[in-house]
């Protein structure tokens, strides 16, 4: 008996070394992927686009053409108050120097604009276009090259830019590239100054932020094994909001599992029994809350555009490894620490916390006393900041997706100025070779064409270039470009090329609001309603989060134009923040209504139940939505403007559910509605017995209050 018991007292310490060891192990499995994740991310047109959209069949069949790996750009000098004769020879040595010394198609001609201040030469080169880093490469020897030398008599006032489809997707892949570090900074920068301040303690906010970075590694070799099995698409965009997810949802969890295990140390002696107690009482909801997250987050795989469908699975990922390592690596260190990992505020076995009324207590009361008036005034609030959305700015354009101007984009702009008469951005068109003549007729035919040529071709597929007489983006263009896909149709044709590009974006993202949105809000009820066993409680939490939706887009639409200076609204704003709040939102709710249904089945009744757990979890539903918005908001300080807007989107958005939404219009309509929230279940019917007296070791939640 004795040997015995000796082994039941050491089996427990030896658990937490275990899994220790265990992380270890796979760590040391996942780094070899975790570290190729870039290798692997790429930022293409076709890794954004509509998967079955014509500019994306036109963008893969360019690639396959002979001469498909061509990289083409457009050198644009310009001097406001006109081009000299030294501006037009330093044009023209440059451009030799360019044949000379890389490898040109031809000897490219220039273009002088009607008012003297431009001239264009269209570059193309035989390195592969589709190479992102050979392209890179070529992209900046060419701007090594024509940048003029800066205070020379004869350069000053010569600006020299380098554009054309090359140049931007160069600059597009640099911004996507640098993405990953600094994001990844800021994100432990913000998450650990935020954790020093909940905590107040010299050695606790470390282990949260530990486990975060090491769920972050995990799930970078897991997105990297996806990508190799089932070709899941990785962009500077989704590895992105992964690693926010990561160390945001992550972050939520770690802070619920450590209030309960602080609450648990105070009534059980060893840590190890305390921490299995609090895991016991918050597992399942932690587990339902992250499980909600990335089945909504899945959801996104429903849609047709490839950077939606590609950020579901990568989302669904760093999400699930932060459950994983928050419920099993961060329970070992917290245990293998001791209670010395509190100090100075170190919860004492047999101490009773600070009677206090807390600030969400008050909140509580304040709904308790006019639940109707305090719900009716939050949706009237809400309702009302929805209308800005009708004050967002329309639809993104190319040269506007980037806070700061790259020199692709100040190219096109020059262009556009400069030869107002002709556009600068060529529409492709890719028709059936044995189609291919009349269909270059059928293009010069179409009204608003300046002009069309036959391009490069093959057995199967040739290209045409067409120039619109409209500027790129412009509702001129965009009728030229729906003309041509009218007459071109029948021809089999496909018509592609950056505006074209921008249009299929538009039009997927509004077929995608179509089918994931129901599909996100089926699964998110179908979840809720098997975890709370009710229909009520799921559709107002379900109505609570769609209205911080609409509330956070209305805000969005009073301050991108007039504070941000946004010229535009990314298309796909919409879908993405619908997907991430919903989801998030819902999270909250989960910690709040599981508490509440937890204290029902007490003996509490529904409004009690309601302030009681409004009263224990406020303030962690709140540290944790201060984290996540604040992670979201490092978004707001990236390069480009989509990323900037859903970044401000999401964290609005969590704010709003977190002191408004959770603490004053959930609550007070489960005041307003009592057991009627819980139908059809049975605590919706008759009150429950007495509640059986609790084991020693019985969590906390099933005791009666």
């Amino acid at each position: 008996m004795g040997a015995a018991s000796t082994s039941k007292r050491r089996r427990p310490r030896a658990v937490p070394w275990a899994l220790l060891g265990l992380w270890i192990a796979v760590l040391a499995l996942a780094g070899p992927f975790a570290g190729k994740l870039g290798d692997v991310q790429r930022d293409r047109a076709v890794d954004y686009l509509p998967a079955n959209a014509d500019s994306t069949q036109v963008a893969e069949v360019q690639e396959r053409l002979p001469g498909g790996e061509t990289t083409e750009l457009v050198l644009v000098y310009h001097r406001d108050a006109g081009l000299t004769a030294a501006d037009r020879s330093t044009a023209a040595d440059q451009v030799a120097a360019l044949d000379r010394d890389l490898k040109l198609v031809e000897r490219p001609q220039g273009v002088p604009s009607k008012d003297g201040t431009t001239l264009m030469y269209p570059v193309a080169s035989t390195e592969p276009g589709t190479d992102e880093e050979l392209r890179d490469t070529f992209v900046n020897d060419v701007r090594d090259v024509v940048k003029a030398p800066e205070g020379t008599a004869d350069t000053d006032g010569l600006s020299v830019e380098v554009g054309g489809s090359g140049a931007l997707a160069t600059d597009a892949s640099e911004v996507y590239t640098s993405l990953d570090g600094p994001l990844l900074y800021t994100t432990v920068a913000v998450v650990a100054v935020l954790l020093v301040l909940i905590y107040r303690s010299p050695l606790l906010w470390l282990v949260p932020l530990v486990v975060a970075g090491v769920a972050n590694y995990l799930s970078m070799g897991v997105a990297y094994g996806l990508n190799q099995a089932f070709g899941t698409t990785v962009s500077g965009q989704s590895s992105g909001i992964m690693t926010i997810l990561v160390f945001g949802a992550g972050t939520d969890y770690a802070l619920l599992i450590i209030s309960r295990y602080r609450e648990e140390l105070r009534r059980v002696e060893r840590p190890y029994d305390a921490m299995v107690t609090a895991l016991r009482n918050c597992g399942p909801a932690v587990v339902a809350s992250s499980g909600t997250v990335a089945a909504g987050l899945l959801c996104l795989l429903a849609a047709d555009l490839n950077s939606s469908r590609g950020m579901g699975p990568l989302g669904a990922v760093g999400v699930l490894c932060a459950l994983v390592a928050m419920m099993t690596l961060l329970p070992a260190l917290l245990v293998v620490l001791g209670r010395r990992v509190f100090w100075p505020l170190v919860p004492a076995f047999g101490s009773e916390p600070k009677k206090r009324k807390s600030l969400f207590q008050s909140m509580g009361s304040s709904a308790g006393r006019r639940p109707r008036t305090v719900l009716a005034a939050g949706a009237v609030l809400l309702g009302a900041l929805a209308l800005g959305a009708f004050a967002l700015p329309g639809n993104l354009k190319q040269e506007d997706s980037f806070t700061s101007k790259p020199d692709s984009i100040a190219a096109m702009e020059t262009l556009a100025a400069a030869y107002p008469e002709r556009g600068t951005q060529p529409i492709s068109v890719i028709a059936p070779t044995d189609r291919a003549a009349p269909a270059l007729a059928d293009a010069r035919a179409v009204p608003g064409v300046d002009s069309a040529e036959r391009g490069r071709s093959s057995r199967q597929w040739t290209e045409i270039s067409v120039v619109a007489k409209a500027t790129p983006q412009s509702a001129a263009e965009t009728a030229t470009l729906e003309k041509l896909r009218d007459r071109l149709d029948a021809r089999g044709a496909y018509v592609g090329g950056p505006s074209a590009e921008q249009l299929d974006l538009k039009d997927t993202n509004r077929r995608d609001m179509r089918v994931v949105v129901p599909i996100v809000l089926a699964a998110v009820l179908l979840i809720l309603v098997v975890l709370l066993r009710a229909l009520v409680a799921p559709l107002l939490l379900l109505l609570a989060v769609v209205a911080v939706w609409g509330a956070s887009l209305g805000i969005a639409g009073l301050v991108f134009g007039p504070v941000f200076g946004f010229e535009g609204t990314d298309p796909g704003l919409g879908l993405l923040s619908f997907c991430f709040l919903v989801a998030l939102g819902v999270d909250y709710g989960i910690f709040l209504m599981h508490r509440m249904r937890e204290e029902c089945l007490a003996g509490a009744e529904t409004g009690p139940a309601a302030l009681t757990a409004l009263r224990t979890t406020g303030g962690v539903i709140a540290s944790a939505g201060l984290v996540l918005a604040a992670t979201f908001a490092v978004l707001t300080n990236m390069p480009l403007v989509q990323l900037v807007e859903l970044g401000f989107v999401i964290a609005v958005g969590v704010l709003l559910d977190t002191f408004l939404v959770r603490t004053y219009l959930v609550t007070s309509a489960s005041l307003a509605l009592g057991r009627k929230v819980w139908w059809p279940g049975p605590l919706s019917k008759a009150p429950p017995g007495p509640a059986p007296a609790p084991e020693p070791d019985e969590p906390e939640l099933v005791r009666a209050r």
